[in-house]
């Protein structure tokens, strides 16, 4: 009887334990269906053969993505119906935190996006909400480039 009791009192600590656990010290949701007030997407294109923006070509800025952390803004570069380079030219670097993740995180999502050719790019394992902000900046991007 004192064994199942031992039991019963162990199983319910590590049960606890685990519904206790928090993967994050903030749990305001990310707003990924919403830019960031006031910043409008641009456009502006690049030199072509034909003169223009023919098949999309150009550079495009997608809307800013305001994520937990701060706004996620990112460039594409498309030439022949392809992105041909990805950058992201806003993103959080307020914190020490933030600058070590995004780092790492940033140049993968460019990366991850020249592969894909598309916004259904991976999220960055440890950069979840830049991934996210990235993504619906990027999708922004892309819709530009396709007007």
């Amino acid at each position: 009887m004192r064994r199942i009791a031992i039991a019963l009192a162990a199983t319910v600590s590590i049960v606890v334990l685990l519904f206790s656990y928090r993967t994050s010290t903030d749990s305001t949701p990310v707003t990924a269906a919403r830019p960031l007030g006031g910043a409008q997407p641009s456009h502006t294109t690049s030199p072509t053969t034909s003169g223009g923006t023919s098949g999309g070509d150009g550079t495009f800025t997608g809307s800013a993505a305001d994520t937990r952390y701060g706004p996620v803004q990112v460039q594409i570069t498309v030439a022949g119906g392809k992105i041909t380079d990805a950058e992201a030219i806003q993103y959080p670097q307020e914190s020490g935190r933030d600058v070590r993740i995004n780092s790492a995180a940033v140049p993968e999502l460019n990366q991850e996006t020249l592969q894909a050719q598309n916004a259904q790019i991976d999220t960055v394992s440890g950069a979840t909400y830049t991934s996210e902000g990235y993504q619906q900046s990027l999708q922004s991007a892309i819709d530009q480039a396709h007007r």
